[in-house]
């Protein structure tokens, strides 16, 4: 007579390996360490090596995912969302571990009786000093709930100041790429408005540009993932390159258009990115010292 097993999970009698109620594995026991990795990261690499056709075409393939994805054909590949937030964890969990401590040479030191330190400053709002000591400006002055997170940090030694900094940025690097992303697909949809008479296929919609950058930052991420690894220059240089490349040729592949086009509307694009990212890092900044 064969035993009568129970499930653990909700208590009905289930003979056979799967509970009739709930559907739990009834003879399942405590994995061993390959399935347990393999159950971690099935979600991601199953489906019939879903994960490693997406990483392939991510990798070598510009503006092919985005391409695909608008189509219609999607079950085929990692969603966009999903390989964005997948590839900005993985980026910065490796720059956290790249990141050996932070050595600062304090042998060479000036008298600050005879020069004065330097500042970097962004409008009003924010100074940074050689030491690295910050001061909130008129922001600070609006409330006394900076003050003690500030003189706190400010009474740090210099390299605790900077190890702080790097491990904040790392921390909540990113949450800043989620603000990035969406910032990023509006500069978009702005540069690429006109009329559809000579690129009918560029896409148009606020959530086809979102797309066409989630997949190009997920490429980034990747890239700076093999970069933060990199045993030489070389490859880093090879990488870089092949960044420039492969960006412009996505841009192609999606949007369409000439060359030169593409060259004017990258220029504008990447000028106003690069002062959000400014601003977004100074965020980072601010929040590795309050948040600590």
């Amino acid at each position: 007579m064969e035993p009568t097993y129970r499930c653990a999970n909700c208590g009905v009698r289930a003979p056979d390996a799967f509970c009739p109620a709930c559907g739990q594995n009834t003879r399942e026991r405590l994995p061993t360490f390959p399935q347990f990795m393999r159950e971690a990261t099935g979600r991601y690499i199953a489906y019939d090596g879903k994960f490693w056709k997406t990483l392939a075409a991510l990798l070598f393939r510009p503006g092919f995912l985005t391409r695909e994805y608008l189509a219609g054909r999607r079950q085929r590949y990692i969603g966009p969302a999903r390989l964005f937030l997948v590839a900005s964890l993985v980026l910065f969990a490796t720059l956290r571990l790249a990141t050996g401590p932070v050595e600062i040479d304090e042998t060479v030191s000036s008298d600050p009786r005879k020069e004065p330190k330097t500042r970097v400053e962004s409008g009003e709002l924010v100074t940074l000093d050689d030491d690295f000591n910050v001061s909130l400006g008129e922001l600070g002055a609006t409330t006394g709930i900076l003050r003690k997170p500030i003189a706190r940090f400010n009474g740090l030694t210099r390299p605790q100041k900077l190890e702080q900094i790097v491990a904040g940025t790392l921390r909540y690097g990113p949450y800043a790429m989620f603000a990035l992303l969406p910032a990023f697909a509006v500069l978009l949809k702005a540069l690429y408005l006109g009329r559809q008479r000579r690129c009918p296929a560029r896409p148009r919609l606020y959530g086809e540009h979102l797309v066409f950058a989630a997949h190009n930052h997920a490429f980034l991420f990747v890239v700076g993932c093999l970069i933060a690894v990199s045993p030489n220059g070389y490859l880093t240089g090879v990488l870089v390159l092949w960044a420039l490349v492969y960006l412009a040729w996505s841009t192609h592949s999606v949007y369409g258009g000439g060359w030169l086009g593409i060259a004017a509307r990258a220029l504008v694009l990447g000028v106003a990115y690069a002062l959000m990212f400014a601003l977004v890092t100074i965020g980072l900044v601010i929040a590795a010292v309050l948040l600590r």
